[in-house]
């Protein structure tokens, strides 16, 4: 059986992509004290407000920086989601979203150190 994401492809009369990445990064807000907390509680937004900036200021075109509502990571966040590769991310500070940007939107390549992973899982619901 294969997952029905994973079998989706590009066919040859869709359009071209308008972005080459889009960067979702999660800004949700839980009242304080919540049990399971808020990547914008965490400074997602002004994290995400960052990246906008470093992303012009590197010259980034072809991507898109998003702000997303709850991504369901919250536990690990501030959480960003980068697609179409699909790759999480925990950011806690400029320097991060500096790392992510270099490694993953520049080179091509992930800030491993700052990946969340199939292993970051919220706690069961209850």
């Amino acid at each position: 059986m294969t997952d029905a994401l994973t079998d989706l492809a590009v066919e040859p009369q869709d359009p071209p992509a308008y972005f080459r990445a889009h960067v979702f990064v999660c800004c949700n807000r839980r009242p304080d004290g919540h049990r399971r907390g808020s990547c914008a509680a965490r400074g997602s937004e002004a994290l995400r407000d960052y990246m906008k900036v470093r992303a012009k200021e590197l010259g980034l075109g072809g991507i898109r920086i998003n702000q997303a509502g709850c991504l369901d990571r919250c536990e690990f966040g501030p959480a960003l989601v980068i697609y179409p590769e699909g790759v999480w991310y925990s950011p806690q500070t400029r320097e991060d979203v500096d790392a992510i940007l270099q490694a993953h939107l520049v080179e091509g390549g992930r800030a491993r150190q700052l990946m969340l992973t199939e292993h970051d899982v919220p706690p069961p619901k209850g």
